[in-house]
C-alpha cells in the first residue's frame, strides 16, 4: 500500500471530528495551506491547487520516517502529527490522489 493510501486510509475518518472539534479544524486547515504552498502545481490563483502527487508523496514519506525515529506514537487527541497525517489525507481526497 502506498504511503498516502495508507495515510489516508488511517486518517480520513478523523474528518468526522470536524463537525465537533472546531479548534481541530482550524488546525488542519493551517496544515493543508502550509502544504499547499509547499508542494503546489502550477501558478498561484484564486483556486486552491492540488500538490504534486509525487512531492506529496515523499513529503509523506519523509514524515512518516521522522515520526517512526522519534517512536510516535497517536495519541487520543490532536498533536502536530495528527493535524499533519489528516491534512495530508484531506489533500489526497480533495484532488482525488489516489
Amino acid at each position: 500500500m502506498s504511503p498516502l493510501a495508507r495515510i489516508t486510509a488511517s486518517y480520513t475518518p478523523r474528518f468526522a471530528e470536524f463537525a465537533f472539534e472546531a479548534a481541530f479544524t482550524a488546525a488542519v486547515d493551517q496544515h493543508v495551506a502550509h502544504l499547499r504552498d509547499r508542494l503546489a502545481a502550477g501558478s498561484p490563483g484564486l483556486v486552491p491547487r492540488a500538490p504534486d502527487p509525487d512531492a506529496l508523496t515523499d513529503y509523506a514519506l519523509g514524515f512518516l520516517d521522522a515520526l517512526a525515529e522519534s517512536d510516535w506514537r497517536e495519541p487520543v487527541g490532536h498533536d502536530y502529527a495528527v493535524c499533519r497525517l489528516t491534512a495530508i489525507s484531506w489533500l489526497v481526497r480533495r484532488h482525488d490522489l489516489l
